[in-house]
């Protein structure tokens, strides 16, 4: 049955970019129409030097996001202590508006195997999940928020599709969702549904981030690089999305051939281009 329950004033921060090496100087000195930035929270897990250093400048002027990789809240190792320690370090110096990670497991027996992995979509992963995730909300002091990964394979012990799991997770966790619409496109794409039935399925009231990215087609699948501009498909997606969970902060990420800072800015504004009518327009 569909969630009706009202959705609930959340935090909007308007339109960001994800924080990156190559655009610190240009941030600094042009000061660009940017409402918000996302920083990888890994790559400010450190004693000091040049991240630290830009970041502490930049923050002074951009509300701030931070966006983990290595949590590994699926995986079956023992939640890594002196990871969330430090995590917890970096949030009280950043004093992000949230912080997210991915619903995925991203290790095994200590080793960290730099990848997003899938879950089986099991009732007993529900459980194991947000069993977990209460761990790092209760320790860190605040709610965080799970994002959606790209997937390449299914695993046949599955009982429900993609949505139904996120979903499930984010209510008995009570956490929040980071949506990323360009992921929901790939494997609708590798895996052959609707994107449409993913959007319609997810709870609204625990939808507080979008992320767009671009992607690579492989052969027969797509592979989440953000390494491409956003295809059109995905801002029209983007756009459905808008429609269905309203004003909610929105950001384009780009890890690899990263272009200057005004190319990501032109595809910002497009993203504001695409919401602006949709959120002046009257409620549905």
């Amino acid at each position: 049955m569909p969630d009706t329950r009202p959705i609930p004033q959340r935090p909007f921060l308007g339109f960001g970019l994800g924080l990156r090496t190559d655009h610190y100087h240009s941030v600094l000195e042009q000061r660009p129409a940017v409402d918000w930035f996302e920083i990888l929270s890994e790559n400010y897990m450190v004693g000091g030097g040049k991240p630290l250093h830009f970041l502490d400048r930049i923050r002074l002027d951009y509300p701030m996001a931070m966006h983990g990789v290595s949590l590994s809240i699926g995986g079956t190792d023992p939640l890594n202590a002196d990871y969330l320690r430090e995590l917890k370090t970096l949030i009280e110096r950043v004093e992000p508006q949230w912080v997210s990670d991915h619903l995925c497991w991203t290790g095994v027996k200590g080793q960290n195997l730099h990848d997003l992995l899938p879950l089986p979509y099991t009732e007993a992963a529900v459980r194991h999940v947000a069993e977990r995730v209460r761990q790092v909300q209760d320790y860190l002091g605040r709610q965080i928020l799970l994002e959606n990964v790209s997937s390449y394979l299914t695993y046949q012990s599955s009982e429900m599709p993609e949505w139904e799991f996120l979903d499930s997770v984010a209510e008995q966790a009570d956490c929040l969702i980071l949506l990323d619409i360009n992921n929901i496109y790939v494997s609708s794409h590798n895996h052959q549904f609707d994107p449409l039935d993913y959007l319609h399925a997810v709870a609204p009231q625990r939808v507080m981030q979008f992320h767009l990215a671009g992607h690579t087609h492989q052969g027969n699948i797509i592979v989440d690089t953000h390494d491409q501009p956003v295809i059109d498909p995905v801002w029209a997606l983007y756009a459905a999305a808008v429609r269905r969970f309203g004003a909610v902060s929105t950001m384009i990420e780009r890890d690899d051939n990263i272009p200057p800072l005004s190319e990501l800015l032109d595809e910002l504004e497009q993203a504001r281009r695409i919401a602006a009518p949709i959120l002046k327009a009257p409620a549905a």
